[in-house]
C-alpha cells in the first residue's frame, strides 16, 4: 500500500470502504498496544511488590535506634528545662542569649561526667 490516494477522484462508496478498513486495522493495533502496555505494568507492579517485600519501608513500624542524648544545657530559672544541643534551641536558651548570656552559662556541670559513666558501663 505504498501508492499515493487521490481521494479527490474516489467516489463516496470507495472512500467509505477505505475508512472502515482503516478503522479495523487501526482497531487491531490499538488493542495489541493496549496489550503490551498492561503486561508492562503488571510487571513493574511485580517489581514493586517484590522490592517492598525485600526493603521494606521505616514507615511500616520499627524505627531505628539512636544512641541516648543527655542534656548539656540547663535554664537556671526552671531546672527541668534542659537541651542535649540539638536541634532547635528552646526558647528560654534563645531569649538568654539576646538579653546577652553566652551559652557557656548555661552548660550542665555533671553531663560531661554521665558521658564517662555510660561509656564504661557499655565497655
Amino acid at each position: 500500500m505504498n501508492r499515493k490516494l487521490n481521494l479527490n477522484a474516489m467516489s463516496v462508496d470507495e472512500m467509505w470502504q477505505l475508512h472502515e478498513e482503516i478503522s479495523k486495522v487501526l482497531s487491531v493495533r490499538l488493542t495489541s498496544e493496549k496489550r503490551e502496555l498492561e503486561k508492562r505494568l503488571s510487571q513493574l507492579r511485580r517489581e514493586k511488590e517484590i522490592q517492598s517485600v525485600e526493603a521494606p519501608d521505616r514507615a511500616s513500624g520499627e524505627r531505628r535506634k539512636y544512641p541516648r542524648v543527655y542534656p548539656k544545657y540547663r535554664n537556671p530559672n526552671e531546672p527541668s528545662e534542659t537541651w542535649s544541643g540539638r536541634g532547635k534551641q528552646p526558647r528560654w536558651l534563645a531569649a538568654a542569649l539576646k538579653t546577652g548570656h553566652t551559652i557557656d552559662e548555661f552548660v550542665i556541670a555533671n553531663s560531661e561526667a554521665m558521658k564517662s559513666n555510660s561509656r564504661r558501663r557499655r565497655a
